[in-house]
């Protein structure tokens, strides 16, 4: 069967984000190298995915680049293997009628996400690159759970004009109830976030210290898994069918088609998927320190790595 791995998700639900990888278990590629996968969900009771690798109770995993650098200043046991999303994900959304039409709007009125230190430094820098003032923006608690359109539109007077966190190649297809012309979102890379990898792959440091042949195996059959969904997206489609068969299959036909250049950057024909960009680790490593979310933005070097991909990268 072969040396068995478990991979931990990034979501509560699979999502096209994760295509590559599904791609490569039914293409049998993870079995040609000699491993025998199995994906998982994390429990959200007990943690996130780093949760789970940093205990030794997953083997790779995928998750925010923020996330990873905050737990390599408090406990260094994962390391990234492999970059996935070259753009952020995240917007403001809003709807037409709630009176904002640019970020600087949501002052006297409030935003919805859910206030993590890292999410609400990330509200106040939009915010200000507007030409806002932050601290006359009211914050309102969403949790866990992303509003969608419809949420906006039905929002009472004391409830959020507009959300943050809401995934441009996601969450916003799926909601179908609000008419696109009525919908106004800015994908935060667009209006002032600092540019990072929104979704990394790691690995377990203790497992690419001891077995780099593994790592290299599993990081060999999902580039090109990732390889395989952009030369043929519908094959996205077929995958998420059978894996998470409740979604509907026009958002995942979009998705992919929106994040194919989020894991192929333009201007880079020879690009090897998964190759870190070292300038996004440094603005953004910069950017967390700044806000107090990091003590030392120097543990950016020791963040991840790309001597697991395949030979040609950068």
């Amino acid at each position: 069967m072969g040396r068995r791995i478990q991979i931990m998700l990034e979501y509560y639900y699979p999502w096209p984000n994760s295509a590559g990888l599904y791609a490569a278990r039914e293409k049998g590629l993870y079995s040609r190298n000699g491993l025998d996968v199995d994906f998982a969900l994390f429990d959200a009771g007990r943690g996130d995915t780093l949760t789970y690798l940093a205990a030794g109770d997953a083997d790779f995993g995928l998750f925010p680049m923020n996330r990873l650098l905050v737990l390599e200043e408090k406990r260094p046991s994962v390391v990234s293997i492999a970059a996935v999303n070259h753009r952020a994900m995240e917007t403001i959304q809003t709807v037409r009628g709630k009176g904002v039409t640019r970020p600087r709007d949501l002052e006297g009125r409030k935003i919805g996400l859910a206030p993590t230190p890292r999410g609400l430094a990330m509200v106040r820098t939009l915010i200000a690159a507007d030409g806002g003032d932050p601290d006359a923006v009211g914050i309102f608690d969403t949790g866990a759970r992303e509003w969608l359109a419809r949420d906006i539109r039905d929002a009472g007077p004391d409830e959020p004009s507009a959300t943050f966190g809401t995934y441009w190649a996601w969450d916003v297809l799926i909601d179908r109830t609000v008419p696109d012309e009525d919908r106004i979102i800015w994908p935060v890379d667009e209006i002032g976030a600092p540019k990072f990898h929104s979704y990394l792959l790691g690995a377990r440091r203790d497992i690419a210290a001891s077995e780099p042949e593994t790592v290299r195996a599993f990081t060999e059959a999902t580039v090109r898994g990732y390889d395989e969904v952009r030369k043929d997206p519908d094959f996205a489609v077929f995958l998420y069918a059978k894996v998470a068969p409740y979604l509907p299959a026009e958002a995942v036909r979009k998705s992919v088609g929106l994040l194919i250049p989020t894991w192929y950057p333009q201007g880079t024909a020879d690009f090897v998927f998964g190759t870190h960009n070292a300038a996004f680790f440094d603005e953004y490593a910069d950017w967390l320190a700044a806000n107090g979310i990091l003590k030392d933005a120097n543990i950016r070097r020791t963040s991840y790595t790309n001597e697991f991909l395949p030979k040609g990268d950068a």
